[in-house]
């Protein structure tokens, strides 16, 4: 007789559709392969590998919240333990850094971005709590980096143009900084002073009317440079480069680099949560998704599962917002994030 199947564990214990997940088991009867199934919900899932106690598989698109999971043998079925699956919020848009939640209403702004030079009609996206989806400008040639102030004005970094621009309550862009070579990530210190990525390799100051001044330099990126700052009030930078072997790496309030951790693949947006944990898009040992870094940068782990993720926030809610090159999603686990951005 075969023993009935059961899950232990399933790792992470949440998922974008298209991530990866590991389901660690015992008893689960594997000898007839075409008759095993995983079903997330109701939806079967893709196997990527199978063995009687560990089984990968992509999670499906399926309703976002907990969802169940369970093993299917023929006729013998495992007793289901629950994953937490984000729920879309939109998509057809086209992020290239995070996105960024107005600390006003706590609306998200999300960019369709396009490719370099490309016109579109709408590039800036505001999405309220309830999930609606409006269009906000089409004043922004690329718009890539987002952030708020400390006073709770927004700034869009323009990549095609070296600028930064700052959006009115009518929502008109108007420019704010410029000559800020290919200008990317945007976060703010403690103090309120701007702070702009250049992917090309310098990271500029930029002064409370707009006076931009080169601070320090790193190597190029092949996409984009991403900054949030920490709890230490240090910049925390990540830029691919074309090794799937990256760094994150710290600079200090005197100009200071030093490398926090080593060890990612195409590490891209990135934000703290209020404990100092840093979790980033990134893969981690071949896996993607978004991984949490402890606040010392000794231990690292994969805790939502996702593919071609590009950043994310947090809400005030513990809300994390997800985006990926096409969509954004949200996830409810009760993380509170930074008031640095």
């Amino acid at each position: 007789m075969v023993s009935k199947a059961e899950i232990i564990g399933i790792d992470p214990p949440y998922a974008i559709a298209g991530g990866e997940i590991v389901i660690e088991c015992s008893g689960f009867d594997t000898r007839e392969r075409s008759q095993c199934v995983v079903l997330v919900g109701d939806a079967p899932a893709q196997i990527v590998a199978l063995s009687p106690r560990r089984v990968l598989a992509i999670v499906p698109e399926t309703k976002g919240g907990s969802v169940p999971v369970t093993l299917v043998s023929g006729d013998n079925q495992s007793e289901p333990a629950n994953i937490t699956v984000a729920r879309k919020l939109a998509s057809d848009l086209h992020p290239v850094s995070n996105p960024t939640f107005d600390p006003d209403d706590g609306a998200l702004f999300v960019t369709r971005s396009g490719s370099r030079g490309e016109e579109l009609p709408v590039t800036l996206f505001r999405i309220d709590i309830s999930g609606d989806v409006s269009e906000y400008s089409g004043d922004i040639a690329n718009p890539t980096g987002l952030a708020f102030s400390p006073d709770g004005q927004m700034f869009v970094t323009s990549r095609l143009e070296g600028v930064v621009y700052k959006i009115t309550p009518f929502k008109e862009a108007v420019v704010f900084a410029q000559n800020l070579g290919v200008a990317t990530g945007i976060a703010f210190d403690s103090d309120g002073l701007m702070h702009v990525g250049d992917r090309t390799g310098t990271i500029f100051k930029v002064n409370g009317i707009g006076e931009e001044r080169a601070w320090t330099q790193l190597e190029p990126s092949v996409s984009a440079f991403h900054l949030a700052f920490g709890p230490d009030d240090s910049l925390y930078v990540t830029g691919p480069t074309v090794t799937s072997f990256d760094s994150i790496w710290r600079i200090n309030q005197d100009g200071h680099i030093d490398m926090f951790y080593k060890g990612l693949g195409r590490p891209q947006g990135l934000a703290f949560d209020r404990d100092g944990n840093l979790y980033v898009a990134a893969a981690l040992r071949g896996r993607r998704g978004i991984v949490r870094i402890s606040p010392d940068g000794v231990d690292a782990k994969l805790v939502v599962a996702g593919i071609n993720l590009i950043g994310l926030a947090f809400s005030a809610s513990g809300e994390m917002a997800v985006v990926s090159i096409d969509s954004v999603y949200s996830l409810s686990m009760q993380i509170k994030g930074t008031l640095l951005v």
